[in-house]
């Protein structure tokens, strides 16, 4: 496993933007590559035992940001089962033992952020993890055929009972201020990496954040958008690659980044199938209108078939995101 920064001598700053399975599986890869990471995550998530603690606590939801914890984390095989371990039965049923400390963590700090890092410190992460805000805040949608809904665990639902697509997504109550370290994080990153994830939930949400998408254009980092691999039902069906670009420009800037990494290799038939089923598709990579949008894009075999689900693999992609920065 090539690292460019013990080649060079110096380690690049890296600020990864997201949330959801496809950060944490990046993540995974970068730490081998860098220390000097920095995860920043939405905290829309309503659904799931991250919604549960979020209504009967009343604190932001630590689904996303355990897994990123985890993915960074230098801990012992059996401590990381511990962490990622789900209950089966009782109250606790579906709730993850990483949830529940992240909640006893954020009881004992004045705020929500100081109870991430106090995680980060227990588990060895390698980097740290930051909330994109400390604020309560809800996504809302509308739909292009005007309908409203709010709460990010009702939207694939509405989008499927409405069959049209999503227009615009909102963040409630508005405005919301970002985490400064956030802020500052993207400021002083040699490379900004936006995705993987889902565009309107994962990826829009941090955008969305009063001074993200400012600090990311004023930049002058490499920055790379890194594109799903497969479209996803209730958000993004029948999207193309411009088309999830270009919801990202229009919800922020056109500028946000100029370069897209693509996986260039398809899933063997038989998981596409499977796919299928459920009504999910490679996405389209229609790459003049990507690039017509001004974005240089990438390809390069990044996907992981391993679990017969299609995923980034975390060392590749790590490479490939090296390798454009060492080029550059």
């Amino acid at each position: 496993m090539e690292s460019y920064f013990y080649r060079s001598g110096r380690a690049p700053r890296v600020a990864c933007i997201g949330g959801g399975t496809g950060l944490s599986v990046m993540l995974r890869g970068l730490k081998h590559r860098t220390p000097n990471i920095t995860a920043i995550v939405a905290v829309t998530d309503d659904g799931g035992g991250s919604g549960v603690l979020r209504d009967e606590l009343g604190m932001l939801p630590p689904g996303d940001i355990r897994n990123c914890i985890l993915a960074l984390s230098n801990i012992e095989p059996t401590m990381e089962k511990l962490i990622d371990y789900r209950f089966t039965s009782g109250s606790l049923a579906g709730q993850s033992f990483g949830n529940l400390l992240l909640a006893a963590m954020n009881g004992i700090s004045e705020s929500f952020d100081k109870a991430v890092a106090r995680m980060g410190e227990v588990l060895a992460i390698t980097g740290r993890v930051l909330p994109v805000t400390n604020a309560d805040v809800r996504l809302l949608a509308e739909f292009e055929d005007g309908g409203v809904v709010i709460g990010e665990s009702k939207i694939a639902q509405a989008k499927r009972e409405r069959n049209c697509r999503i227009r615009r997504i909102r963040l409630v109550p508005e405005p919301v201020s970002a985490l400064p370290e956030s802020i500052r994080a993207i400021e002083e990153a040699d490379i900004i990496v936006i995705g993987p994830g889902s565009l309107y939930t994962s990826l829009i949400p941090n955008l969305l954040v009063g001074g993200i998408a400012e600090a990311i254009e004023r930049s002058r980092a490499l920055k790379i958008y890194v594109a799903n691999i497969m479209t996803q039902p209730g958000e993004t069906e029948g999207y193309t690659l411009s088309d999830h670009i270009f919801q990202l420009f229009a919800h922020s800037s056109a500028r946000l980044f100029d370069t897209c990494i693509v996986n260039s290799q398809p899933a063997p038939p038989e998981i596409l199938m499977r796919y299928a089923l459920e009504g999910a598709y490679e996405i389209e990579l229609d790459l003049e209108r990507v690039r017509a949008l001004g974005v240089r894009v990438v390809e390069a075999f990044v996907a992981d078939h391993r679990s017969g689900l299609v995923r980034h693999h975390p060392d590749r992609l790590a490479e490939q995101i090296m390798r454009i920065y060492a080029e550059r």
